[in-house]
């Protein structure tokens, strides 16, 4: 038994019950005011305004008049990002961990929170990664980024088809032109790297296919039916298929909304139909 005052006793496994049903129900408003649309729009707008301090931070003339002022307002920043992730974590207990937004949420502090020393200045300059949060309060840019990664696993067959074109070129061109182009050809990896340039059509003519047929006037006959390969059939392949997973999400999302009204509608016809029924009666 516990006594609770007045002379009043409640039985103590009551009490416990009583405890952790207000804890559920405070947990639950929690999460309900972290979702308001206030509490959303505030965290995004502290959030574009730490990647203008971020930025602004990259030059040395304003960091030598106001650096300390830059780096109290981001601390600021990282205080509150820090609280909030603490509060969805609380409200949401081992819940939190099955929404991979928040696991991406998790991870940009995780990685803003990094000591600053020389070991770890990569890390110091991946706190421009708070940024990205911005997409988890977008509905549509989720969207899209759900969509891009849903279209991965399409993606690795059209990954793989693309890689093995690579090597078969790299071999040959290292094996055609090594002699004349060292720099260019000399290795399997610089015949990667300098394939790869010509895949993305950047001067490629000028700076590498020209002056390769000075020397081999067919080499032509190599890097044109590459180009046609790689950039104008593999590449779109790729871009379709990222596409074509966008729009499918799209749809899914234009689906679901289609579904919710319609039984709004039904609902509402029920509750119409009951009263018809009732004013018979």
């Amino acid at each position: 038994m516990l006594e609770i005052g007045f002379g009043h006793k409640i039985p103590k496994l009551n009490f416990v019950s009583h405890l952790k049903i207000s804890q559920e129900i405070f947990r639950k408003n929690l999460y309900e005011w972290l979702n308001t649309s206030t509490v959303r729009y505030t965290i995004l707008a502290i959030i574009i305004i730490n990647a203008v301090i971020l930025g602004i931070e990259t030059s040395p003339n304003i960091m030598r008049e106001y650096g300390s002022i830059l780096t109290t307002l981001d601390n600021i920043c990282l205080t509150i990002f820090v609280l909030e992730l603490m509060l969805k974590l609380f409200s949401r207990g081992l819940k939190f961990f099955k929404d991979p937004w928040n696991l991406f949420d998790f991870f940009v502090i995780g990685v803003s929170l990094a000591p600053v020393s020389e070991g770890f200045s990569v890390l110091r300059a991946l706190r421009i990664l708070r940024v990205l949060r911005a997409l988890s309060f977008a509905p549509r840019l989720r969207r899209t980024i759900e969509g891009f990664i849903s279209a991965l696993p399409g993606m690795s067959s059209v990954i793989i088809l693309m890689a093995i074109i690579f090597y078969i070129g790299a071999v040959i061109s290292t094996k055609l032109f090594a002699d004349a182009f060292p720099i260019w050809f000399g290795s399997i990896g610089k015949s990667l790297y300098s394939l790869f340039q010509i895949m993305t059509l950047e001067s490629w003519s000028m700076g590498i296919v020209r002056p390769v047929m000075e020397v081999y006037p067919h080499a032509w006959m190599f890097f044109v039916p590459f180009i046609l390969i790689t950039s104008f059939a593999v590449v779109n392949v790729l871009v379709g298929l990222i596409v074509n997973s966008m729009h499918d999400a799209h749809s899914e999302e234009a689906s679901e909304a289609t579904d919710a009204y319609r039984d709004d509608v039904l609902n509402q016809l029920e509750k119409i139909s009951e009263r018809l029924n009732k004013l018979e009666r």
